[in-house]
């Protein structure tokens, strides 16, 4: 009997599970649905906040190279994703991945891991969404703020993160098509918005602004080490650097979070009609588009505004719309906030999306509870997992405070990144055999430099947020020893129980 912690599950038995008539997904996904999603979910927070407060405050105009620093990363990435889920089109991504090469206990780890990834990334773009709810209608909080939140004695409620939430979550459950469409068409409205960001501000670019390019570094403010300096400041002993290469690294793994979820891609690959082959163009073509689209916000950004007006100064970060305020644009603010909230919208959907595949696959395996991967017969999804995630989203964002946790889902994204570009080479030396509808070029060279360059990120992260991150890690491997190991569809096969457990 094969050791719990490093059995695998074949691909071909992976590829058996998806054809059990009560955990079946519907097909109903081509290529221009992949890359909605991925495009939905990639332009949302990031370009409309984090690009500018990120310039601001670590690295002046050389932003657009940390945004190119953090695309290289995740077109390494990427590619790896694309070989992976074309050989294996199977619900659960880095998951199920995981299992087949690395054992389940791994694999485990690793739905753990994108667990963190999605609801905690869910329920931060929820808040977010409320704010710009807040903003475009006038809505006031029980302080008299801008905001979209009432209060319960002496706790405040987020009413329009519970709305987006509860919305998000009916359409995830009515079938997955329906999803798509409806992010096509709050997708366009937000690359719109995006392109007329483009175009307008290039007409208020100031050359001088770019002077220097990359400012010279500071250590002044923040200079002593603590939890909040980054992981590779503590080991080298240079505490918070802001500006310099240093800074343009540090900003590289910041807005890493513009790009989280075109990994979300991958987990539709079971509800693809072609995945062999749409799987990787969806990826890949999704992840093409954010990165023009990024790279040009930067450096019309940086060059209509200097990178020191940008700063964070007074606790309060600035974004895209104080970028044409300064320029006298005022009109633009109420524009950019409608796009914001439908770029929001979609992120929050496929975020859920990817939970609900990652988590399904998990339970589909007997690792978390079995009952909870039935497929509607109706919608053909898992419509008790997908509420059951709606309902704990929305508890996250509508009644805790949530503050800094944009790095939790950085480090559970790289930490996947890593696993998955380590899996193509094993599964290349183990089963050379398989159909791969895509392959990685040149070998094992990309997938150890995505090793290498989602590693260099991860050092340049917060030390907090590596405590938390061993915190949630820990919890993760206790609740594996204590139910998950027992329970594994894969070790129940192995004991010859498999029968007897159908619905367990």
């Amino acid at each position: 009997m094969a050791n719990p912690l490093t059995r695998t599950k074949s691909v071909e038995q992976s590829m058996a599970d998806t054809d059990e008539p009560d955990h079946k997904l519907r097909k109903d996904l081509g290529v221009f649905d992949l890359i909605v999603f991925g495009v939905a979910v990639v332009i949302g927070a990031g370009i409309f906040t984090i690009t500018v407060s990120t310039a601001g405050d670590k690295a002046g105009p050389a932003i657009s190279l940390s945004f190119v620093m953090a695309a290289i990363t995740c077109a390494l990435a990427a590619l790896c994703y694309a070989e992976f889920a074309s050989t294996v089109p199977v619900a659960g991504s880095a998951y199920t991945f995981g299992y087949a090469t690395f054992g389940e206990f791994l694999a485990w780890i690793l739905g753990w891991d994108l667990i963190l990834e999605f609801a905690v990334g869910a329920a931060v773009v929820s808040k977010g969404w409320s704010s710009y709810l807040a903003n475009v209608f006038g809505f006031h909080g029980a302080g008299g703020e801008k905001s979209a939140t009432f209060a319960i004695g002496s706790h405040t409620v987020d009413w329009g993160a519970l709305v987006i939430v509860a919305i998000v979550t009916v359409l995830l459950v009515l079938g997955t098509k329906l999803s798509s469409r409806f992010s096509a068409i709050i997708t366009a409205i937000k690359v719109g918005v995006v392109l007329l960001v483009i175009v307008l501000g290039f007409f208020y670019i100031k050359t001088d602004n770019y002077k220097p390019f990359i400012p010279p570094a500071e250590t002044g403010k923040g200079s002593e080490a603590s939890v909040d300096s980054t992981l590779f400041s503590l080991i080298t002993g240079h505490g918070d650097t802001s500006y310099g290469w240093f800074g343009v690294l540090a900003a590289a793994s910041i807005v890493f979070f513009a790009f989280i979820g075109f990994d979300v891609v991958a987990t539709t690959a079971e509800e693809t009609r072609n995945p062999r082959r749409d799987v990787p163009r969806g990826i890949l073509g999704s992840l093409a588009i954010v990165t023009v689209l990024y790279v040009l916000v930067t450096i019309v950004v940086t060059g209509m505004v200097n990178y020191k007006q940008l700063a964070t100064g007074d606790g309060e970060a600035k974004n895209l719309a104080d970028v044409f305020a300064l320029n006298g644009i005022t009109w633009a603010e109420k524009v950019i906030a409608i796009g914001a909230l439908a770029g929001l919208t979609t992120v929050v959907m496929v975020l859920m999306l990817g939970q609900s595949r990652v988590l399904f696959a998990m339970c589909r395996d007997g690792l978390l509870p079995r009952g909870m991967s039935k497929t509607n017969p109706r919608f053909g999804t898992p419509a008790r997992l997908t509420i059951l995630i709606g309902v704990v989203v929305a508890l996250v964002a509508g009644f805790f405070p949530i503050n800094k946790l944009e790095e939790m889902v950085n480090v559970g994204t790289l930490f996947a990144f890593i696993v998955v570009a380590g899996g193509v080479i094993m599964l290349r030396r183990t089963r050379p055999d398989l159909e791969r509808g895509f392959t990685v070029p040149g070998g094992p060279v990309i997938p150890v430099l995505a090793i290498l360059a989602c590693l260099w990120l991860m050092l340049n992260l917060s030390a907090l947020t590596w405590i938390r991150f061993v915190i949630w890690m820990v919890l993760g491997v206790a609740i594996y020893f204590l139910y998950s190991q027992r329970h594994s569809m894969v070790g129940k096969r192995e004991r010859g129980e498999v029968e007897s457990v159908d619905t367990a």
